[in-house]
């Protein structure tokens, strides 16, 4: 973890199946859902062959003591990839761009953190194959029941990439979606985020989820889904569908506390998780 900005990236419907830290704990029906804020920057760090699992969480521990012993507050927190190429993603979230940059100055202006810091990057390259960053702005209007959800062990990404020229039909598409679901599966969550640095065209919907029974199961509300949508909507969503998204990729992750420096809201709402004892 490098504490500059990242990037990566699983259905809008059996297409959209939220991410969000930091600050507040609020409840939505029997849910606890950490509220997040409006800028979303995600590091990429893939592994070498071999340096995954055990290795790679030696060396992020490091970034995290660095950060605790410090008491900085530039919080994130790690997800590890259970599908597609070996990789570790840090997410960190921003009320704003200067909320961001005062973040980074904060950990820059500190001599002892920066030298710490500097020692754990270099132990991190060694298990490193390529890294890479972005930054996201959250599309409140794109999204449904958002937050992170209290109790989540895995998130659920999928990034799709929308042909230039095509985002009003992108736009409606994914009302069209929200709408279905309000109706059909009205407990359904994401955020969604719109790429802004890092590349272009491109919205990241994300997904917490507590366990495997949970997977199975939003696939079982896809019925539920296409009635709410009806036969017509159903021909409308894969009409603007084809004409709008260039490409999906939906990736599985599992949310990994002991590579990550998490915000206190975090924390508080589940201390055992984030911070167990030995």
């Amino acid at each position: 973890m490098k504490l500059t900005i990242c990037s990566q990236c699983t259905v809008l419907s059996a297409m959209l199946l939220g991410f969000a830290s930091s600050a507040t704990l609020t409840v939505y029906g029997q849910e606890k859902v950490v509220a997040g804020q409006k800028i979303l920057t995600i590091q990429r760090e893939y592994t070498k062959p071999g340096k995954e699992g055990a290795a790679h969480a030696k060396t992020e521990a490091a970034f995290a003591k660095a950060m605790g012993d410090a008491k900085a507050t530039d919080y994130y927190y790690a997800l590890t990839s259970l599908s597609g190429r070996p990789r570790a993603l840090f997410l960190s979230t921003y009320a704003s761009f200067a909320d961001l940059e005062a973040e980074r100055k904060k950990v820059d202006s500190n001599a002892t953190l920066a030298d710490e810091l500097d020692r754990a990057n270099e132990a991190d390259g060694d298990v490193l194959a390529e890294t890479s960053s972005s930054i996201w702005v959250r599309r409140d209007d794109l999204s449904l029941n958002q937050g992170y959800r209290v109790g989540a062990r895995y998130e659920e990404l999928t990034q799709f990439v929308v042909r230039p020229g095509h985002m009003s039909e992108w736009t409606e598409l994914v009302k069209l979606v929200i709408d279905a679901y309000k109706k059909g599966v009205p407990d359904a969550h994401w955020g969604t985020y719109e790429l802004v640095y890092g590349g272009g065209g491109t919205f990241l919907v994300i997904t917490t989820v507590r366990s495997g029974e949970e997977i199975d199961a939003e696939f079982t509300k896809d019925p539920k889904f296409i009635e709410a949508l009806g036969p017509e909507g159903m021909k409308k969503l894969e009409a603007l569908e084809a004409s709008c998204v260039e490409s999906r990729q939906s990736n599985l992750f599992r949310i990994a506390p002991k590579m990550s420096y998490p915000p206190s809201a975090l924390v508080q709402a589940e201390p055992d998780f984030w911070t167990p004892k030995p």
